[in-house]
């Protein structure tokens, strides 16, 4: 039979590129979006899921009846929870409380024990989804803890499917790549790989308003008067993680909450991409990115879309939800008048 998979990890990987048309056609570049909705747990966090937990089975770190835990604002815990049940082991997760209720419900679905965190409190405070992580797995015999903020396989996942995959897809033109930096696995091991192709591709992270990552690349250090809360899930960080290569990284460009939720739905109304509120932040990146740089029709240039956007039907596409975030003013008005005029006759 051609074409068919012994189980669905099979289908991990080898996503499709789409060249955007619309949202960024004021740009003079060829622009090409990498849709990670295309792995089987609509994320890119499927590669690093199947990567690390091979890898421990090949060590021997797992074995039957194994617990796996990991630290999740939803798209990692998916992706465990899936491999999870296909290879037999027990998946604990710890969230953080801005994660919404059909986020947390889906994990449930798939199987995973899950323990809600508040977001507004330290990296080490006690009560966080990194440290209680760590207290379940001191705590919960025959188990692992995954700790993809600082475990170099979730850099080489990417190393070894998601650059590849990328340069194959562009015949090797590539000139820039940008993706949203959380954990910085995707971002760290495809410009790995992508940089010892051609070290002149520029390589660019999106980073959160609110968020310490932009400023440590640029000075070295850790600013906590930066940190606050923001509403982009999988994007940013309060603390510096270890999959984060910021010497393969050129630039970041900090986005926020606003224009990035309005750019997530202005894809969906002129690409038909149904993205997450990080594909809106990655376009909002490439745009505030371009009024600063000169780009012409020479290069190529590759935007991360990182999952699927039916994980935020109740956030960033909810007009109630939006509404309560106070996202109106000039934004909201110019937004209403384009879709109005160009969408509703």
């Amino acid at each position: 039979m051609t074409n068919v998979h012994e189980n669905i990890l099979g289908l991990i990987g080898n996503t499709p590129m789409v060249r955007l048309n619309r949202v960024t056609s004021n740009i003079p570049a060829n622009v090409f979006a990498k849709l990670e909705s295309s792995n089987p747990g609509h994320s890119t966090k499927d590669r690093i899921a199947l990567h690390i937990i091979e890898a421990a089975e090949k060590k021997g770190l797992l074995k039957s009846g194994s617990t796996i835990i990991e630290t999740t604002s939803g798209n990692t815990g998916f992706s465990i929870a899936m491999v999870s049940i296909i290879k037999g082991y027990k998946c604990v997760l710890s969230v953080s409380d801005k994660t919404k209720p059909e986020k947390i419900a889906y994990l449930k679905a798939l199987g995973a024990t899950v323990y809600v965190c508040p977001a507004n409190v330290a990296a080490d405070d006690p009560r966080s989804y990194y440290e209680v992580a760590k207290r379940l797995a001191t705590e919960i015999p025959n188990s692992i803890y995954i700790n993809q903020y600082f475990n170099e396989l979730n850099i080489d996942a990417h190393y070894q499917t998601t650059g590849p995959e990328i340069w194959e897809q562009t015949d090797g033109k590539i000139t820039h790549l940008f993706a949203c930096t959380g954990t910085g696995g995707t971002l760290s091991g495809s410009s790995k790989f992508l940089k010892e192709k051609n070290p002149d591709i520029k390589i660019i992270g999106v980073d959160a308003d609110g968020s310490v990552l932009k400023t440590f690349h640029e000075t070295g250090k850790l600013d906590k008067s930066e940190i606050h809360s923001y509403q982009i899930e999988g994007l940013g960080k309060n603390l510096i993680p270890g999959a984060l290569l910021f010497d393969r990284i050129d630039e970041f460009v900090r986005v926020n909450d606003e224009t990035s939720a309005y750019r997530t739905r202005e894809i969906a109304l002129k690409e038909a991409i149904m993205g997450g509120y990080t594909t809106g932040a990655v376009v909002q990146a490439l745009l505030q990115y371009a009024q600063n740089h000169s780009l012409t029709d020479k290069d190529v240039i590759v935007l991360i879309f990182p999952d699927h956007g039916s994980r935020y039907i109740s956030k960033v596409y909810s007009d109630d939800w939006m509404a309560q975030q106070g996202f109106s003013n000039n934004c909201v008005h110019n937004y209403e008048e384009v879709f109005k005029t160009e969408f509703i006759k």
